[in-house]
């Protein structure tokens, strides 16, 4: 094997940034700040590894991700179940973030996953706002619970409501500030207004896809299907088949955008509406129903990102004499 093949894996915690190299099984340890950060990009640059990956943890390994991308190295963020299910195919039942750091350097070897490419600021900026108006929202529907389980003449309930009302005006400011950025950007201002020809897409939505699914027109069908989590997969071994499809993974906060979509669409939206009514007809389930109407609803939002022309209503095929 050539001096430069070889993987790092780097498990991160607020404090430290431990690394594992394959197949060397060489492992060093940082403080998790910039001069830590520097001195690993030192030791990955000296190695000259094929990838460099961390797990997602929150957001703390975007720092040490983007100064190793903004370096020319190969990164990629990994999901840290499925490094947990790789270890234990292993039988490396033992946990340790140095150990972590040596699966993650393992891992990647076999899944050889996506690279990560650092989005742009207009992005970055983007993706924050979006959070924050879905924690805003969070916190509103948590005050709402606690407010209805307090006594009517209650100090902490109006202080509760107080609360709740602020919330409310800070997502208006949010929502205010979301359609600033995207109209700022021409490419951003384009996408939107793309997302948005298509009925049921509203501005959460297109602000939400923009921000969380930067893939969207750069994959093929069952590719966007996959990341977003509703492509259905079966359970079948020989001659058993074990019920109904299941979709599952995928990333939860497009999908709970696009539900609400697809389930406005499916009454005003054409296309989605004929998809719900005919699988109603034939017994499927509401919510089985629903769910093909979100990936009918992606699809033809990867459809019409990929080619640039907004969505227009498919003429009915003439019937000849």
């Amino acid at each position: 094997m050539p001096v430069n093949e070889c993987y790092v894996g780097i498990d991160v915690s607020k404090k430290w940034l431990d690394c594992g190299v394959w197949p060397s099984c060489e492992q060093f340890t940082e403080p998790n700040s910039p001069e830590g950060i520097a001195r690993v990009l030192e030791r990955v640059s000296a190695l000259g590894p094929k990838l460099v990956a961390a797990e997602a943890t929150g957001g703390l390994e975007l720092p040490v991700i983007t100064a190793l991308a903004q370096a020319a190295r190969e990164v990629a963020i990994v999901n840290p179940r499925r490094v947990r299910e790789f270890a234990r195919a292993l039988g490396k039942d033992a946990k340790t973030d140095r150990i972590d750091a040596g699966m993650i350097a393992r891992y990647v070897e076999v899944a050889r996953p996506v690279r990560y490419r650092p989005p742009s600021p207009q992005r970055q900026t983007l993706a924050a706002l979006v959070t924050r108006r879905r924690q805003l929202i969070d916190l509103a529907t948590s005050e709402r619970g606690r407010l209805a389980s307090l006594p009517a003449q209650s100090e902490v309930r109006t202080m509760t409501q107080k609360h709740i009302d602020w919330l409310l005006v800070e997502r208006g400011v949010l929502d205010a500030r979301l359609l600033k950025e995207m109209s700022e950007s021409p490419e951003q201002k384009e996408k939107y207004t793309l997302l948005r020809s298509v009925p049921g897409v509203g501005p959460v939505t297109a602000s939400t896809l923009m921000a969380s699914l930067p893939e969207l027109g750069q994959l093929n069908r069952k590719q966007i299907a996959a990341l977003v989590g509703v492509a259905p997969f079966n359970c079948d071994s020989a001659h058993r088949s074990y019920g109904a499809r299941v979709i599952w993974g995928g990333r939860a906060d497009v999908r709970s955008v696009l539900y609400m979509a697809a389930l406005v669409g499916s009454k005003f939206n054409p296309v989605l509406k004929a998809t719900y009514e005919r699988l109603i007809g034939r017994g499927k389930v509401k919510k089985v129903a629903l769910t093909a109407c979100i990936r009918k609803l992606l699809l033809i939002l990867n459809q019409i990102t990929k080619t640039g022309e907004p969505w227009r209503l498919p003429r009915k095929p003439e019937v000849k004499p």
